[in-house]
């Protein structure tokens, strides 16, 4: 590498982070930071960037990994499934916005020639930035969400079309029919190739690599899939970024797919960011200064425009008045691919330098204040919903059909390398409680697929995983991995996605609780310490200690031991158990024999005879907080006490009916 590429990634570095950590100050998205980044240091105002192309290419790979981690998050059947969106809504977008734009170009004096080439242009838009956004936000699934990605991939495909037909316009005709018959024959083999490989061929590759458990080898595979597919589709006349989108989508089925994910999203990330920076170095601000009322008249007619347009799309498709102004500013921008066609309309005297620098002005302005547009929309859409706006404009022509599968919520996520969380799982599956699995091991994870377990495949330390089995809105979480740093960096990222979720952990030694506990886990299991309770439990029973002596002296060493822990961690808490050191808060199913039933509270005198306080009865699946006195307690209620470990383990036993 030569020291002025060094020189150059150091400067963007130092610069993006000056003008990010401010934004993140002012919560201004990043993405903005980054084209801030590249205006500065571009060659137009500062010229501290020494080699811009190989910064270009260092974007292409931003682009190429982004398209990737996209596709391998959409899959194949929602592709199929939005197949109408895909073909209609972008013929439709793409011809209205390029006629829209020509008439406009016209008026603004270019030639038939430049209007119809500037229409093709305008046309396009961000496919980097819209998802990228899209991706942060969670929405690509959500209806707006397809329908932008919908459109997007079209725009995409009619790319290498569209690069044909430029040389057409600069007045070369000849080969130009063979070339696109040529054309259509290598479409219909990438289909083939991106079916077969979803359907056979990465499954199994896959597969067969993550059995290696070897994760430098599962990435490297990973990253060769991805880049020679991408090769392979620029080579047959479509674009990288669509070779690595069709890559993702191969992969998507797979199940490997997260796991993959979570492994790139740092590279993605970083690559990406010289994607934005590079789109700043192309705006020439002595042009925008020197056309001032142009330059922005323009932006706000393409932005207008272009909005009017996809909207309309958008409620065509059927989306309600929400959905299609946020589809409509969705796609408002000029699109990166646009400035691969200005530059071939340049070379071929399509397009005059005016009209170039225009367009690029108009380009990077437009995907600079994309950002800020789309974090507006929803809150515009709502501001114009309560404009008198008919009904049916509204709720759309016709409800546009939600396909996203259920979330689970309140459910337990087993994360284990060992046997004993799949040993948990299947308790679960006995008990018929809502769990999630997650295994480290590929051929566990198979295996336990093929027997109706929900369990998935992936390293728990990568967020897409956790993501993947729904941690961020689990009720319990049991992490059973063994190795300290690894339960740490899994605990952490857990309480990040989810503040309120109970987390369990198991560790090898006592002296790894305090750590667990400091960095989010509520409850730690030590192994070492439980085997040798487990064990001196099984010693008094077979030295006929009463079972109730052996609860209460079990729950006073388990306090003795975990207590100043438990003591440290709560401190930190607002709940009012945190202020009351040691106190648990129990489950107990009333059976028959129990002397409760048939007796009120007044009756039974809780924190007189047992030493715990009644909070709760769920009866018939009806929670009563706070009890009457006089409520009576029949068999089959679950109520829920709160008091020492010692107190409730006592009481537990007399209230079983099994006191002697």
């Amino acid at each position: 590498m030569e020291i002025n590429i060094l020189k150059d990634i150091i400067i963007i570095f130092a610069l993006s982070t000056a003008v990010n950590f401010l934004f993140t100050r002012i919560k201004i998205p990043t993405i903005i930071g980054y084209m801030l980044t590249g205006i500065v240091a571009g060659p137009h105002l500062l010229a501290v960037i020494k080699q811009p192309h190989e910064i270009e290419l260092m974007a292409e790979i931003g682009v190429i990994l982004l398209l990737f981690t996209i596709g391998m998050e959409f899959s194949l059947n929602h592709l199929l499934k939005i197949r109408k969106i895909v073909f209609l809504g972008g013929f439709m977008q793409f011809i209205l916005t390029t006629v829209a734009a020509m008439f406009a170009a016209r008026l603004f004096g270019a030639n038939e020639t430049e209007a119809l080439f500037i229409g093709f242009l305008t046309a396009l838009s961000s496919t980097a930035v819209v998802l990228k956004l899209l991706q942060e936000r969670s929405e690509l699934s959500s209806n707006y969400g397809r329908t932008v990605l919908g459109i997007l991939i079209f725009q995409d495909i009619l790319l290498a079309p569209l690069l044909l037909l430029t040389p057409m316009l600069g007045g070369e005709l000849s080969g130009q029919g063979s070339q696109l018959a040529l054309l259509l024959v290598k479409a219909i083999i990438i289909i083939v190739i991106v079916y077969a490989g979803n359907r056979w061929l990465m499954p199994w590759f896959l597969h067969l690599i993550a059995l290696t458990k070897n994760q430098e080898l599962f990435l490297m595979c990973i990253l060769l899939i991805c880049l020679s597919v991408a090769m392979l589709t620029s080579e047959l006349g479509l674009s990288l970024a669509f070779g690595a989108f069709l890559a993702g989508l191969m992969i998507s089925e797979s199940g490997y797919s997260h796991n993959a994910f979570g492994h790139l999203v740092p590279f993605k990330d970083t690559f990406t960011s010289f994607f934005f920076v590079s789109i700043g170095m192309m705006l020439d601000l002595q042009f925008v200064l020197q056309n001032p009322l142009l330059v922005l008249g323009t932006v706000a007619m393409v932005i207008m425009m272009k909005t009017i347009i996809a909207g309309g799309t958008a409620f065509v498709l059927g989306h309600t008045f929400r959905g299609t102004v946020m589809v409509g500013i969705a796609l408002s921008q000029v699109g990166e691919f646009s400035f691969l066609l200005a530059k071939k309309g340049l070379d071929y005297h399509i397009m005059s330098d005016y009209y170039f620098h225009l367009f690029l002005a108009v380009a990077v302005i437009t995907v600079s204040v994309s950002p800020i547009l789309i974090h507006v929309s929803r809150p515009l859409a709502n501001v114009l919903l309560k404009l008198p706006v008919p009904k049916r404009i509204v709720e759309g022509i016709f409800p546009l059909q939600q396909i996203d599968l259920p979330e689970l919520k309140n459910h337990i996520v087993f994360i284990g390398k060992d046997s004993r969380s799949l040993n948990l799982s299947k308790m679960a599956r006995f008990m018929n409680l809502p769990y999630i699995a997650i295994a480290f091991d590929p051929a566990t994870a198979r295996q336990r697929q093929r027997k109706g377990d929900t369990i998935i495949y992936g390293d728990a330390v990568n967020e897409p995983i956790l993501l993947k089995a729904h941690t961020d809105t689990a009720e319990i979480i049991v992490v059973s991995v063994g190795n300290l740093i690894t339960a740490m960096s899994i605990v952490e990222k857990i309480r990040n996605l989810n503040k309120h979720g109970y987390i369990f952990v198991r560790t090898k030694y006592v002296d790894d609780i305090e750590e667990l506990y400091r960095i989010g886990a509520d409850q730690v299991i030590p192994e070492e310490f439980e085997t040798a309770i487990e064990i001196f439990e099984r010693i008094l029973k077979k030295m006929l200690v009463p079972q109730r002596d052996i609860n209460i002296a079990l729950a006073k060493i388990r306090e003795e031991n975990y207590g100043i822990f438990r003591e440290e961690k709560d401190k930190k808490g607002i709940s009012v158990l945190n202020e009351l050191p040691n106190i648990e808060i129990t489950a107990f199913k009333v059976v028959e024999s129990s002397p409760l039933v048939g007796k009120n509270l007044i009756e039974m005198q809780f924190r007189k005879k047992y030493r715990v306080t009644l909070i709760a009865i769920l009866r018939n699946g009806i929670l009563l907080e706070h009890p009457d006195p006089g409520v009576i307690f029949y068999a089959g209620d679950i109520i829920y006490i709160m008091g020492k470990p010692d107190q409730i383990a006592d009481a537990v036993e007399r209230m079983s009916g099994k006191e002697s």
